[in-house]
C-alpha cells in the first residue's frame, strides 16, 4: 500500500468524458448559435442597406438630372440672350452707321446746293452788273449820240457831204456814230444792214432807221426816242427832227 494512500486527495473528481464532450458541445453550440445570430443580423443589415440605397438613389438621380437639365436650359437661355443682344447691338450699329452716312450725304448735298446757289447768285450779280454797265454805256453813248445830232440841227443838206458844216443823210449817220468810235459804211444801202434788224415797235434810242428795202435803202436817219428821229432830210429842209408818223420808215437796225 502506498504511503500516501491514507492522504485524502484535494483534486476535483474528473468528470466523465461524455459529460465533458456534452459541455463542450453545448458551449460550442452556443457560440455557433451566437455567431449565427450575429451573422444573420449582419446579413440582414447588409441586405437592408443595398435595399435602402436602391430606394434612395433613384430620388437622388432624378433631382440631379432635373438640376442638370435646368442648368442646361438656363445656360442655353443665357446663350440665346447673348446672341439676341449681339444681334440687337449689331443692328443698332448698322442703323447708326446708315444714319451717319445719310447725314453726311445730306450735308454734302446741302453744301453742294449752297455753293451752287452762291455761284448762281454771283453769276446773277455779275450779269446784272454787266447788263447795268452795258445799259449805262449804251445810255451814255445814246446821250452822246443825241447831243451830237441835236448840235447839227439846222445845218444844210448837201449830197456827198460828211460835215462838219453840211451833211447828206448817210454822212450825218456816219459822223454821229464816229463820235462814239463806231465806224459805219458810207452809204445808206450798206448802213441798212450794218446792225441787227429790229422791229419798228421795239425801237431804242440810237437805232438806225431806213427807208426802202434792207440792203437797197435810199434814205437813213437816227431814232432819238419819243417817237421821233433826226436826219438830213433834203436840200430844202436840211437837218431836222421829225415824228415817225411824218414819214414812217421801212425798218431799223441796232448798232449800240
Amino acid at each position: 500500500m502506498s504511503p500516501n494512500a491514507h492522504i485524502t486527495s484535494h483534486r476535483k473528481p474528473r468528470r466523465p468524458a461524455t459529460q465533458s464532450w456534452v459541455v463542450r458541445t453545448g458551449v460550442a453550440g452556443g457560440v455557433l448559435s451566437t455567431l449565427a445570430v450575429a451573422g444573420a443580423g449582419s446579413a440582414a443589415t447588409a441586405a437592408e442597406k443595398p435595399a435602402e440605397s436602391t430606394l434612395e438613389m433613384p430620388a437622388f438621380n432624378a433631382a440631379l438630372s432635373t438640376s442638370i437639365a435646368e442648368s442646361a436650359v438656363a445656360t442655353q437661355q443665357t446663350a440665346d440672350d447673348y446672341q439676341v443682344r449681339a444681334q440687337v447691338d449689331e443692328a443698332a450699329d448698322q442703323a447708326k452707321a446708315t444714319a451717319k452716312k445719310a447725314k453726311e450725304e445730306a450735308e454734302r448735298k446741302a453744301e453742294a446746293e449752297r455753293k451752287a446757289a452762291e455761284a448762281k447768285e454771283r453769276a446773277s450779280r455779275s450779269s446784272a452788273r454787266t447788263t447795268l454797265s452795258t445799259k449805262s454805256a449804251a445810255t451814255g453813248s445814246s446821250a452822246g449820240l443825241i447831243g451830237f445830232l441835236e448840235a447839227q440841227l439846222g445845218k444844210a443838206y448837201v449830197m456827198g457831204s460828211t460835215g462838219p458844216n453840211a451833211y447828206d443823210c448817210s454822212g450825218l449817220v456816219q459822223a454821229a456814230y464816229s463820235q462814239l468810235g463806231i465806224d459805219l459804211p458810207r452809204v445808206s444801202q450798206d448802213q441798212s444792214t450794218a446792225g441787227t434788224q429790229v422791229g419798228l415797235g421795239n425801237l431804242q434810242v440810237g437805232d438806225i432807221l431806213y427807208w426802202g428795202p434792207a440792203g437797197s435803202a435810199y434814205h437813213v436817219a437816227i431814232y432819238v426816242g419819243g417817237g421821233k428821229f433826226i436826219g438830213a432830210q433834203n436840200p430844202s429842209s436840211g437837218i431836222v427832227e421829225r415824228s415817225l408818223s411824218y414819214d414812217p420808215p421801212t425798218g431799223a437796225v441796232r448798232v449800240l
